[in-house]
């Protein structure tokens, strides 16, 4: 496959991209045609890695308003519907309602998924069910599997031992939920137990963290110390990390540079957290998203995750990372012609680092051709006219393909 004329991640000049078994083989300003290769003029579009969801609830996918929609828009309630939900979970439930998002998700040129797995169930039934999903489609999308324990470690009846279980079925990542704990001494232990069973195990880490309003929740400190010295180091990820927004200026100044020092990755949900942020405040009213210009600006690792696709924590989700990003950026004051510009790499670069996946991620001679084509020559444009995945290439076959949109203006002004 011949890819002419093409704008990679921004680039003002245009160059052409050849695949040849499932790799990126050659990136040049001009590449001739080999006989009976198939060539995809590239003129005026941009080419980015895949989208990346670090961060997103596949179990709990299309169950908005069943059994009840949640109407206070807050975490809690989300929490309680999802325990009433997930007492008739089976096994072709899960599996149906997360292919049908996946699918929405890969249409939408995501190739890279995070899925966290609620494992506060004896029975663990959405992880087993998920461990096939993650089978089945290993060929077109590759994706990680998060033991998460949505109503605790301590907190909940045999919170250890269904995490332990839940390592040795083949999740790829440790969670946690330190800030639902019942207290302070169950989240810090809760957190010591995950890391080290993620030592253990050999598996990466991904803690919801702090994702509450209460400045004084910080379990943050607390995680990234034992990523420090554990030498785990970048291997663990905080994400939400929502009650940052609410700490005062001193402590964080403190804070950065522990964070800094542990190289953990940093995950925020911007529609989710702005949706479910500020829901005991009256006015002023938080934005309820971490502090994303700020930890970028020191260095530390920042991706967006679209979090949830109409289940009882967010109503709404269509599997578009163009939608965390837009959402992002605003929230976060990162409204500068050149955040904007280079803002998908909160949802490529930056999220394949927070899920380890960099060594056979990226548009670089050698590695798997797994990329996105846009129907637009820069980011900055891409974004804001929501312009379509035209390509989505995995390990250099046509995954996804979309024809341009025809417009027929008939105004007259």
């Amino acid at each position: 496959m011949l890819i002419k004329n093409v704008h990679i991640q921004n680039d003002h000049q245009t160059s052409d991209v050849q695949i040849e078994n499932g790799k990126f083989v050659k990136i040049a300003p001009t590449i001739e045609a080999i006989a009976d290769e198939k060539v995809i003029d590239a003129t005026d579009k941009l080419m980015l890695p895949p989208f990346v969801d670090p961060h997103v609830h596949l179990d709990a996918t299309q169950t908005a308003g069943d059994p009840e929609w949640n109407q206070t828009g807050t975490l809690f309630d989300g929490i309680r519907i999802w325990s009433e939900r997930k007492k008739k979970l089976t096994v072709e439930d899960v599996k149906s309602r997360a292919k049908k998002a996946i699918k929405i998700q890969v249409a939408n040129g995501i190739q890279f998924i995070r899925s966290h797995v609620d494992v506060t169930d004896p029975d663990l039934t959405a992880l087993k069910a998920l461990i096939e999903v993650r089978e089945e489609i290993k060929d077109q999308v590759e994706l990680q599997l998060v033991a998460f324990p949505q109503e605790g470690i301590l907190s909940f009846p045999h919170g250890k031992e269904l995490m332990t279980q839940a390592a040795d079925l083949g999740v790829d990542v440790i969670g946690g939920i330190p800030h639902f704990e019942f207290t302070h001494e169950y989240a810090v232990e809760s957190l010591k137990f995950l890391m080290k069973l993620a030592e253990q195990k050999s598996k990466l880490v991904d803690v919801h963290c702090d994702e509450i309003d209460d400045p004084q929740s910080r379990s943050l400190e607390t995680l990234a110390t034992l990523a420090l010295e554990s030498g785990m180091g970048d291997k663990v990820t905080a994400s939400h990390t929502t009650a940052m927004g609410s700490y005062n200026d001193a402590y964080t100044y403190k804070l950065f540079r522990l964070l800094k020092m542990s190289h953990i990755n940093f995950i925020a949900n911007p529609l989710v957290n702005t949706n479910l942020g500020g829901r005991f405040d009256t006015y002023p009213k938080r934005r309820g998203m971490t502090r994303v210009k700020e930890l970028k600006e020191d260095g530390i690792n920042v991706a967006f995750g679209e979090d949830d696709l109409k289940d009882p924590w967010y109503p709404m989700g269509n599997g578009n990372m163009l939608d965390p990003v837009e959402m992002g950026i605003h929230v976060g004051h990162l409204m500068g012609y050149d955040d904007i510009m280079n803002s998908y790499q909160f949802v490529t670069t930056n999220a394949a680092k927070a899920m380890h996946v960099t060594d056979h991620y990226g548009i670089e001679v050698g590695k798997p051709a797994n990329c996105i084509i846009m129907n637009n020559n820069n980011f900055y444009n891409a974004l804001n006219e929501r312009s379509e995945i035209l390509y989505s290439i995995h390990k250099g076959e046509v995954l996804v393909e979309t024809a341009p949109k025809t417009v027929h203006n008939h105004f007259k002004g």
